[in-house]
């Protein structure tokens, strides 16, 4: 519970210290990089210039940098000599610059970085654990959230760039726009880039192997693939080019006519997206095509290369609309019902953290939890929502139009919702307030009565919705199950009592208020799965104890839940108290077996536990229940099976070695 009121007081901070940011305001326009790569000592060198318009009066200016990249020199033009400027590191990635004079609202003015340094490992990372610079001795990324070149107004301020890479011969460098190569006299090569369009360029890989090209649905995809995901390229080549014309039709043409795919390491982000290049992990490749992960990807070709947020408070225009883009993916390439599962998954993360607005992306870290949940997932449902209430004739027209009008710019929730509230003709104010700027998420309750309506006119439901948010308005939809064909009707829910009646010609025997769960909103079945879901997100972090309390929270509502009996499990397992793990997988096998899965892997543990305790004979016994399952959820038959033909063993810790 301390970690919990700690993360909480962190964010609170963080808004603060977000409110009181009073950096000068720059508008950065273009870069002209040239970097070197120097494989066998991990590092680069560097020379930047920025080209930046003031937007007010300034004194100073205030850049981010890798931590692991040491500036030796920042100058500029002034007077018609290059005069140094004093830069010294403000804190955390920010390096501020203190210019010899006031430099004038409006006048462009253009600085010299000169640095090097070495990017090896995880130490320096703006995020803790996830690699997004890495240089190697034959090959190399370096990605833009990685600050490997000086950033101003990360992921809003809009840029173009002149990018020359010098490396060792033999290798080659994949960037975004028009590419060209020259020798040099020393042997080395000198790959150049130029990218004309206001975006965000700058995220680069230096590659040794040859691609892939793969030309499906009018569009080529190169990829750069090594080891055992080469065998993959054509598989994920023909889904690319399946995946853009899809998007295509829905949001207009790309930004990129064709696209390269690039692996990248084991530590680095699972996707990232640049203009006309997507970067994906080993562990984001798999063993098979990963579709969801590479939509969402290509996805942030429109949502961020075209059109991007205006600041973090709206990062869920770029977050949120690519993650349901690649839901509407799903929907066109598997069918509904996969879909919908996407959709009830993504609702169960948002309400892990619903007491975040999603305007308030900007006080969240980058690649947080919290923030997948706000403005990847709860954004990806106000889209969701923002559907059923225009309908989907107006909801793509604006969404193309939206890709239209702001191409090649930055935009706000303000913009979006103009261009859905003309094109749909409604007052739409009210849903974005709800949704956009407010927290938390409602729970209905239905009181209704059902009369038979004289000479033969049907019936009538007559009844009642109550929530306990007051200003909550929203369409909801309403299923009347009749001895019939069922009915459809949608009644207006607003404030915490909304009656309604409606009519229908069969005789009603159930009334089920927003059966596809197009709302988000709770109740116990939510619940269970929000809980369950914020002890996953609390053990993958280390916290066991906290896990163990989000565990115990949906089993408060739902005792037999199998699930929440498995994770309890695990956790004991994890830290060695087999006899309680083992108690709870046995209350996982009595309980509600949602999801079936749990069955087959509650006995392979079980088998595990009797294997660390020295019973081989129950083990067996409990790796051939496994069997008997026939149950191959994430190979768990191939596991009972090897543990059949030899005992499990526990790995030794790294304090026992």
């Amino acid at each position: 519970m301390l970690r919990r009121w700690l993360t909480i007081f962190g964010l609170v901070l963080l808004g603060v210290e977000s409110a009181q940011d009073r950096r000068p305001r720059i508008d950065v326009e273009h870069y002209r990089i040239d970097a070197e790569i120097h494989p066998r000592t991990q590092s680069l060198s560097a020379q930047a210039q920025v080209r930046f318009v003031p937007l007010e009066d300034i004194t100073a200016a205030v850049f981010e940098l890798n931590n692991g990249l040491a500036i030796s020199r920042v100058s500029m033009e002034a007077g018609g000599k290059e005069e140094e400027v004093p830069a010294s590191r403000a804190q955390e990635l920010d390096v501020r610059l203190n210019f010899p004079a006031t430099l004038p609202k409006g006048k462009p003015v253009t600085v010299t970085f000169a640095y090097d340094g070495r990017l090896a490992g995880l130490e320096n990372s703006p995020v803790e654990g996830v690699n997004f610079g890495w240089i190697g001795p034959d090959r190399a990324f370096l990605l833009y959230p990685a600050r490997w070149f000086p950033v101003s107004g990360y992921t809003a301020d809009r840029f173009s760039m002149e990018l020359n890479i010098t490396m060792p011969a033999g290798l080659d460098a994949v960037a975004s726009g028009i590419e060209t190569s020259k020798p040099t006299a020393d042997g080395k090569v000198v790959d150049s880039f130029r990218y004309d369009r206001p975006s965000f360029p700058g995220s680069i890989a230096v590659v040794s192997t040859k691609p892939d090209r793969v030309t499906s649905e009018g569009a080529t995809t190169t990829l750069y693939f090594r080891g055992p995901e080469k065998e993959q390229a054509n598989a994920y080549g023909d889904d690319a080019g399946k995946i853009v014309s899809f998007f295509s039709s829905q949001f207009d043409l790309p930004p990129s006519a064709n696209l390269t795919i690039v692996e990248t390491e084991e530590h680095a982000p699972n996707g990232y997206a640049a203009p006309g290049i997507v970067f994906l992990s080993p562990r984001g490749i798999g063993k098979k095509v990963n579709a969801r992960l590479l939509a969402q990807e290509i996805a942030h070709q429109w949502w961020r290369v075209l059109v991007s947020p205006a600041s973090r408070r709206h990062l869920w225009l770029d977050n949120g609309f690519a993650n349901y883009s690649r839901m509407l993916y799903t929907e066109h390439a598997v069918g509904r019902a996969a879909f919908e599962a996407e959709v009830n998954e993504a609702g169960i993360e948002a309400l892990t953290h619903d007491d975040i607005r999603i305007i308030e992306s900007d006080t969240l870290p980058d690649y947080s939890p919290e923030l997948l949940a706000v403005a990847s997932n709860k954004g990806a449902l106000v889209l969701h929502m923002l559907r059923s209430v225009v309908g989907d004739e107006a909801f793509f027209a604006a969404m193309k139009q939206f890709a239209q009008k702001f191409a090649w710019n930055s935009a706000t929730t303000a913009d979006f919702e103009k261009i859905v509230s003309d094109v749909s003709k409604q007052n739409l104010q009210y849903f974005f307030l709800e949704w956009v700027e407010s927290t938390g998420a409602s729970e209905f309750k239905l009181e209704y009565t059902i009369f038979r309506l004289g000479q033969g006119k049907g019936f009538r439901v007559m009844g009642k919705v109550s929530q306990d948010k007051d200003t909550f308005r929203m369409p909801v939809e309403m299923l009347i199950e009749t001895e019939g064909e069922p009915e459809r009707k949608t009644i207006e829910v607003q404030g915490t009592a909304s009656e309604f009646s409606v009519d229908t010609f069969g005789k009603p025997k159930k009334v089920i208020l927003d059966p596809d769960h197009k709302v988000l909103r709770l109740d116990d079945n939510i619940r269970v799965a929000v809980a369950i879901k914020k002890g996953e997100q609390l053990a993958e972090q280390g916290f066991y104890n906290e896990a163990l309390q989000a565990y115990q929270r949906a089993l408060d509502v739902n005792h037999n839940s199998s699930l929440a009996h498995y994770r309890i499990a695990e956790v004991f397992f994890l830290q060695s108290n087999y006899q309680s793990a083992a108690n709870e997988f046995r209350e996982s096998l009595n309980g509600d077996q949602e999801p079936k899965w749990t069955e087959v892997w509650s006995h392979i543990n079980l088998g595990k536990v009797f294997d660390i305790t020295g019973q081989r004979e129950r083990a067996v016994n409990e790796y051939q229940q496994a069997v008997r399952t026939k149950d191959n959820t994430q190979n768990a038959l191939d596991e009972a099976n090897k543990y059949l033909q030899s005992p499990y063993q526990r790995p030794r810790r790294s304090d026992e070695r």
